[in-house]
């Protein structure tokens, strides 16, 4: 057993979640069975179980990102490398239940912008794994998009009966596959002399975006004239 009560809190939590969701229920349960004081429990997670599913999503993405590091993706596709980043993180999950009742509290209103900022840290943590340099508007267009991959491949997973969730990883190709049309529509048009013009004024304009910084809580922003 883990000496950290942070992790035994969550790890006590997640026996009641398949029964309890992400609940109060569940929190006092988990502080009575890792024999943590209510109030030191509160003081660890000062929103209850709401801060335990964070904090167990955000374990998922650090297990995926351990994983992608200790593997050779050196003779994979691009396309391939980032299915195989997605399957790790949702592998990562390994109980459906608990991810079942974790998509239920962050679909409700008051808990959906959480719920969007932990989709949009996982594509953050992928693209960031591997090695996405991009400093334009490429940066938000590769989160957004991965976003909607994850979180539709995760739905897909959830309802998901096939023998090693085969079903799910063909559906997750067929995602990533649709996207790179995108990425390859989007070429041919710079190539194309009728339609390069067209692209010249976005492209100019998703050029003077530019990525956040990693020390400021920012969405981003133009940088100065001149």
């Amino acid at each position: 057993m883990t000496d950290n009560p942070q992790d035994r809190l969550l790890d006590a939590a997640l026996t009641h979640v398949p029964f309890d969701g992400w609940s109060e229920e569940t929190f006092r349960a988990a502080a009575r069975d890792a024999d943590i004081d209510p109030t030191v429990a509160r003081g660890l997670y000062p929103r209850g179980a709401l801060d335990l599913a964070i904090a167990f999503h955000r374990r998922g993405d650090d297990a995926m990102a351990a994983r992608i590091a200790e593997t050779d993706l050196g003779d994979m596709r691009f396309r391939d490398r980032v299915a195989f980043a997605v399957r790790a993180r949702i592998e990562a999950a390994q109980d459906r239940e608990v991810v079942r009742r974790g998509t239920t509290l962050f679909a409700l209103p008051m808990h959906a912008a959480d719920g969007a900022k932990l989709i949009w840290g996982t594509a953050d943590r992928i693209w960031t794994a591997l090695g996405d340099t991009s400093q334009d508007l490429n940066w938000y267009s590769k989160r957004a998009t991965l976003s909607g991959v994850y979180s539709s491949t995760v739905l897909y997973w959830l309802g998901d009966d096939s023998i090693d969730s085969d079903a799910t990883w063909a559906f997750l190709d067929r995602r990533i596959d649709d996207v790179m049309r995108i990425e390859g529509f989007k070429a041919q048009m710079r190539k194309n002399p009728l339609t390069r013009g067209l692209m010249a004024g976005p492209e100019w304009l998703a050029s003077r975006i530019r990525a956040p910084r990693r020390d400021a809580d920012m969405p981003g922003g133009m940088p100065p004239r001149g």
